[in-house]
């Protein structure tokens, strides 16, 4: 029964998170712009999480040690890879993205063995090939693309898998200071609401609510509660399934996250787009990790558009 519950939990937190990237595309073509949509969901989220915090009875830690760790969660993981992931929404569909946002792992990777977070094994490797292989297929084909001017979109997207990996790189090397995923995700959230302010006055991308709410303001506010709320659930099935289990949400974010943008935005994809959906998840399931013993976990990252969090079976560092 426990193992029941804990797929179905996994495929309903992932088919939520992948909602979210056709929900995100139509706040940008609301005309919303990054840094604003940014600041809108850091305060939804912060609202959320801090009622987790307080029915929970627990408090949010002003260390010197976690304030860091806020800032850096703040930057590398929601303020520059949004910005970046948002951008390449407004010229790129909406299930190309969450192809491209699956790559994380594959950028976490290379970075996790220069840190020494990970050793090398050839296996791996290959998963990092394959995901560059279909990316390859994506970006170099003349029919995988609607538009070949949706191209100079694809650095942007990049960008941002390359952002979280480098959060989920970083914090695996620093560790959370004794935080737990909900205290930091707050933590992160209120800090990026500070900082994200100046480049939200200064990009003039400041969001006003108005009545009536338009379907770009209802996404908005939907993609905020889903990444909250499914993130509190992911960190459920962490605690319950494990941190390699609950990784697998990743390929199950994807899917969906293209399967949610060809039913809600209409969107089709080439012969190309399909292989290279094949290939980045063969590639994701090879650099998953699968360890034999529990202390041989490495770090496990998070789905996109969500802080990559690094979590482990054993003690933190």
């Amino acid at each position: 029964m426990e193992a029941r519950r804990l797929f179905l939990a996994l495929f309903v937190i992932g088919g939520s998170w992948g909602l979210t990237a056709p929900l995100s595309k139509i706040v940008v073509m609301g005309g919303y712009r990054h840094f604003g949509i940014i600041f809108w969901q850091l305060v939804i989220g912060s609202a959320l999480l801090g009622l987790w915090l307080v029915l929970a009875r627990r408090r949010l830690p002003l260390t010197r040690p976690a304030l860091s760790r806020y800032v850096f969660i703040a930057l590398f993981g929601t303020i520059l890879p949004n910005a970046a992931f948002y951008t390449a929404q407004e010229g790129l569909p909406a299930g190309l993205v969450a192809v491209f946002i699956a790559l994380v792992p594959m950028f976490a990777l290379p970075m996790a063995f220069g840190l020494g977070l990970e050793r090398p094994e050839p296996v791996r490797f290959l998963g990092i090939l394959a995901g560059l292989a279909g990316i390859l297929m994506i970006v170099l084909p003349e029919a995988s693309l609607p538009d070949r001017a949706a191209l100079v979109f694809v650095p942007f997207a990049l960008a941002a898998a390359a952002l979280y990996a480098v959060e989920a790189a970083g914090l695996g090397r620093i560790g959370t200071a004794g935080l737990d995923p909900i205290q930091l995700l707050l933590g992160a959230s209120l800090a990026g609401m500070v900082l994200v302010l100046p480049a939200v006055v200064a990009s003039g991308s400041w969001i006003t609510p108005a009545l009536p709410v338009t379907s770009a303001t209802a996404a908005l506010v939907v993609t905020a509660a889903i990444h909250a709320l499914a993130y509190a659930g992911y960190v459920w099935v962490v605690g319950h399934g494990g941190a390699v289990f609950a990784a697998q949400v990743a390929y199950i974010v994807t899917g969906t996250g293209v399967l949610w943008s060809m039913v809600i935005l209409g969107e089709r994809y080439s012969l190309w787009v399909w292989a290279a959906l094949a290939l980045v998840l063969a590639g994701l399931f090879l650099v998953q990790p699968r360890p034999t013993r529990r202390e041989e976990l490495g770090p496990i990252v998070l789905p996109a558009t969500e802080p990559s969090i690094v979590f482990h079976e054993q003690q933190d560092r």
